[in-house]
């Protein structure tokens, strides 16, 4: 049995403002981690940040990806704020 799902993780503010630290999504066909952002900010309301709000960096499998970042069933794509030092 293949599984079908991204995984998504949100960490930092996200985690914080959008009130979860993951979750599973159908993954049901050729897709992009920008896609996945479309799809998310549609939900409205909190969510629209990640495609309307403050610049969101993205991992798929761990590695630095950028919107156009293929993804896969079984990837694991990670949304976070970017990293400013002080």
């Amino acid at each position: 049995m293949t599984d079908n799902t991204v995984t998504i993780r949100y960490f930092a503010r996200l985690r914080e403002e959008l009130d979860t630290d993951g979750e599973s999504l159908p993954c049901n066909g050729p897709q992009t981690a920008g896609d996945l952002l479309t799809h998310l900010a549609s939900r409205g309301g909190r969510w629209q940040q990640l495609a309307h709000g403050q610049p969101v960096m993205i991992a798929v499998n761990q590695a630095m990806a950028r919107p156009e970042t293929p993804v896969q069933p079984g990837d694991e794509v990670a949304f976070f704020p970017p990293v400013t030092g002080g």
